[in-house]
């Protein structure tokens, strides 16, 4: 039997029956006789995008997921396994896998988790959906049954919700799973640490903000010498006497060199005897006395500098009382503008609005040296997460766990509900799914029933991550779901008890990746074909400059517009 094309379907407003849709679905001979290096042509246009995305983040995604070595566009390597780094570090050109990034990034901005779980799923529709449009479903009444389908999961999700952290409950249990990856070796301690930041950095009134917490990564040591401190901490180290205020910090920001203007920069004295060149000298160094004093006049008693410090300048700051801290990168001063609410200078002269806080010191921790920054009023950093290991790349994998740690803290905070996890609330609303679409008349059917193979999709991968025979435990999973027992996932060697193992998700991180996997495929089984705008010769000869051949065979009008252009962009 050889299945109607879906444009003779849309023409004839033909709409298959439930029990048709799955005989459909079945090859025909002619599919079937199709050699294996045949490359399958798409229903919809976004599938293969999509299907390549993924195959990139599927190996990362749970708790026993391996890592990525990344060579970025600027030649920085990144190793992680976590998947808004790796889609960060991808460089996309397909307009199908930037739509899905930008959708991914979304999520891990609101909810802190979900990424890899919003890319598999939106695969794993899509490919269902390519099996219903095969068997002769419109687009129209496919949308429809899908956005029916996410209806029904979001409605049945809080029956799953069996757990909530209670106000006064110690969080550590409900942040393990959300932290348990593959980039730690110590997750346990961490998670305790992070669960004791974010208790105590809590309002008076149960509130908590995100922005209380901080995390700061320090070369040296291990990740068990990581611990506490009060305030803002930012790798750095006082550079002359004064390592200490102990009382009304002022503090100015600057990125730019602390003393004379570089000897790089271009400019050129015009000396023509020595009285000159004493001139110049004693000039030169009365600016910089005048620019010192002018920062103790407003009150400034501690700068911070990204850039090069003069050692003359350095010892007339400590005659001003003035305390001169070296910073390690741009990245730390941008978040300690925000935080001090005080601008980065490019030139030695004092703010306008100085940051302020209660004390700053110089705090060592083994064999490293940090800064710390404290304050006495609500709205600022309480304590600081810092963070010690021996290499960079498990710095980053620790820091980013203590941010979805503390992400999931700031969402169990508005909504303290808990679902199974390991796969096991997948599980229960695909039988849910599953139940009702074999009820059902019409394209509902059969879309029920491709949403929930969507959905068993993410815990054969995790099975299948674990090194697992995938087909034996989904076998053994779904008869333990079909008696009704939905607390049952997947663990590292075979099915296990969420609730006894302690693997939790939040049920508005689920929520959310739920409605942004059907905004995601929605948008895209409507997408028909891609139509990308082809670049003028003009434009491509100035974007991707070539050898001397090419230029000479350019007309004259051409090498005329191409030297205005230039000429405009240079300006």
């Amino acid at each position: 039997m050889v299945s109607p094309s879906p444009l003779a379907m849309d023409n004839t407003n033909t709409v298959s029956s439930a029990l048709e849709l799955p005989q459909h679905l079945v090859p025909s001979p002619e599919e079937s006789s199709a050699s294996p290096g045949e490359e399958a042509q798409h229903q919809l246009s976004s599938t293969a995008a999509v299907q390549t995305l993924a195959s990139v983040i599927r190996p990362c995604y749970g708790p026993c997921g391996r890592k990525k070595l990344l060579v970025t566009v600027t030649g920085e390597t990144l190793c992680t396994g976590y998947a808004a780094a790796i889609l960060r570090a991808l460089q996309l050109e397909h307009p199908v896998a930037q739509f899905l990034r930008e959708a991914a990034q979304t999520q891990a901005e609101n909810s802190g988790d979900g990424t890899a779980f919003l890319v598999l799923l939106t695969e794993a529709l899509l490919e269902q959906a390519e099996d219903l449009l095969k068997a002769g479903l419109p687009r129209t009444q496919l949308r429809e049954a899908y956005a029916t389908a996410t209806a029904e999961v979001l409605a049945a999700l809080p029956s799953l919700a069996i757990r909530s952290l209670g106000p006064l409950e110690d969080p550590s249990w409900a942040l393990y799973s959300v932290m348990n990856t593959h980039t730690l070796s110590n997750t346990e301690f961490l998670t305790k640490l992070v669960a004791h930041a974010c208790w105590t950095s809590k309002e008076l009134d149960g509130s908590f903000k995100p922005e209380r917490v901080g995390v700061c990564t320090l070369r040296g040591g291990a990740l068990e010498d990581s611990c506490l401190l009060p305030g803002l901490v930012m790798p750095g180290k006082p550079c002359g006497q004064m390592t200490v205020v102990l009382t009304g910090a002022r503090v100015a920001l600057f990125v730019c060199p602390f003393g004379p203007a570089s000897p790089n920069a271009p400019a050129i004295a015009l000396l023509s005897s020595p009285d000159d060149l004493a001139t110049f000298s004693k000039g030169s160094e009365q600016l910089i006395q005048k620019q010192i004093s002018q920062l103790e006049t407003v009150g400034i008693n501690v700068a911070v500098v990204w850039g090069e410090i003069d050692e003359q300048t350095l010892t007339l700051a400590d005659e001003y009382g003035i305390m001169v801290i070296e910073a390690k990168s741009r990245k730390e001063m941008v978040y300690l503008s925000e935080v001090l609410d005080t601008p980065l200078l490019t030139q030695l002269v004092p703010p306008l609005k100085p940051g302020k806080c209660q004390r700053v010191y110089r705090q060592e921790l083994g064999e490293g040296v940090a800064v710390v920054f404290e304050w006495g009023c609500p709205g600022t950093p309480a304590l600081t997460l810092v963070l010690r290991g021996a290499t960079a790349e498990g710095l980053r994998g620790a820091q980013q766990a203590a941010y979805h740690g503390i992400d999931a803290y700031f969402q169990l905070c508005q909504d303290p509900r808990l679902v199974p996890g390991a796969g096991a609330t997948e599980m229960a609303l695909a039988k849910m799914l599953s139940d009702k679409g074999r009820k059902l008349e019409g394209p509902n059917g059969p879309a029920f029933l491709a949403f929930a193979r969507a959905l068993r999709s993410l815990p054969k991968t995790l099975a299948e991550n674990a090194g697992l025979a995938a087909s034996d435990v989904m076998a053994e999973l779904s008869g333990v779901h079909q008696v009704g027992n939905f607390l049952i996932g997947v663990g590292a060697e075979g099915i296990i008890n969420v609730a006894q193992e302690g693997v939790w998700d939040s049920l508005a991180a689920k929520a959310q990746g739920l409605r942004a996997v059907a905004d995601v495929v929605l948008q895209l089984v409507a997408v028909d074909k891609i139509v990308m705008a082809k670049k003028s010769p003009t434009q491509q000869q100035i974007l991707n400059p070539d050898t001397k051949k090419k230029k000479e065979s350019l007309s004259a009008m051409q090498k005329k517009i191409l030297e205005m252009y230039k000429e405009h962009h240079s300006q």
